[in-house]
């Protein structure tokens, strides 16, 4: 009789821990495959960094790395914009800004067929003479940045924007690169005149920036050849701006092949060390892309490739 009675409480305790268990296991699974969901759903959201272009002390655009989320384009372009508004300089280092002034609203944002139209608040226009042009071309290159935007266009509370708000000089209905950024004219006659967009270094404070120029000049050689001219020479005259590229620097040839523009240099392409400097590979690799529909950018010296850089 007490042998029934111990079995039969050995067999319930048993069931009693089976059915534990169980429930256990599945409430840890359960919570297990919940938390594999969500670590799955982190790592899928992917940030894609974006160049903006922000005003420093010298009054030059220069080129600003920003982390940029957003699940639309239209997200993009918004939090874009909330970066250009001169509201806050301290989230960004040596004094540098935004160039839209303080208190401009964005109305309206409208995305399609790589084209987006931005509507502002009429405050748009009271941005002082000396920074409209920069005003513009900020919202324009930063704007175009992002992926699968090639033009802009400008509203004010709903009407084209056709001008600069203080010159009054006209400005085209839609806007690309073509609009130019710091612009520098070396002209001394309208004939042959060409638009060569050139990447410096500035440095400010201990840390270098990348500065676009647009120079307009009486020049009708292929654009690669003046770019590397100018980063050899004329740099030198250039206030605040610098080039790490050797005056000694020849191009002896360049072509394109497969959406790639090789360029092959002589020996003075190396630094001291015998390698391409990092600054000097973006220079010419952003003025390349500014200047020359291709993806990609490859180096040579003496007709061995020693490194190259993607358009992204």
């Amino acid at each position: 009789m007490i042998k029934t009675k111990a079995i039969r409480k050995i067999f319930i305790t048993t069931v009693t821990m089976f059915i534990l268990l169980t429930v256990f296991s599945i409430s840890y699974m359960s919570n297990k495959e919940e938390v594999l969901r969500v670590n799955v759903e982190v790592n899928d959201k992917v940030q894609d960094t974006n160049d903006i272009y922000l005003l420093n002390k010298n009054n030059y655009l220069v080129k600003y790395e920003i982390m940029l989320d957003g699940d639309s384009t239209k997200d993009k372009v918004l939090k874009v914009l909330s970066y250009l508004m001169d509201v806050d300089n301290s989230i960004f280092s040596n004094e540098l800004s935004g160039t839209i002034p303080k208190g401009v609203k964005i109305l309206d944002v409208i995305c399609g067929n790589q084209l987006v139209t931005v509507n502002f608040s009429k405050k748009l226009l009271e941005v002082s003479g000396d920074k409209e042009k920069q005003m513009i071309s900020s919202i324009v290159y930063s704007l175009t940045d992002i992926d699968n935007i090639e033009g802009v266009s400008i509203l004010v509370e709903g009407k084209k924007l056709n001008s600069y708000p203080n010159s009054k000089e006209s400005i085209p209905n839609i806007l690309n690169r073509n609009i130019g950024i710091n612009k520098e004219y070396k002209i001394n006659s309208r004939d042959n005149i060409s638009s060569v967009v050139i990447y410096y270094m500035e440095n400010i404070d201990d840390e270098l920036y990348y500065v676009p120029v647009t120079k307009y000049l009486n020049d009708d050689r292929d654009k690669i050849k003046i770019v590397v001219e100018e980063l050899t020479t004329s740099y030198i005259y250039e206030e605040n701006l610098m080039s790490f590229l050797n005056s000694k620097t020849k191009l002896i040839d360049y072509r394109e092949e497969n959406n790639t523009l090789i360029l092959n240099f002589n020996e003075y392409l190396f630094d001291s060390k015998d390698k391409v400097l990092e600054e000097v590979i973006y220079c010419l690799g952003y003025s390349v892309f500014d200047n020359y529909d291709v993806s990609m950018v490859m180096f040579e010296v003496n007709g061995k490739e020693v490194g190259y850089i993607n358009r992204k």
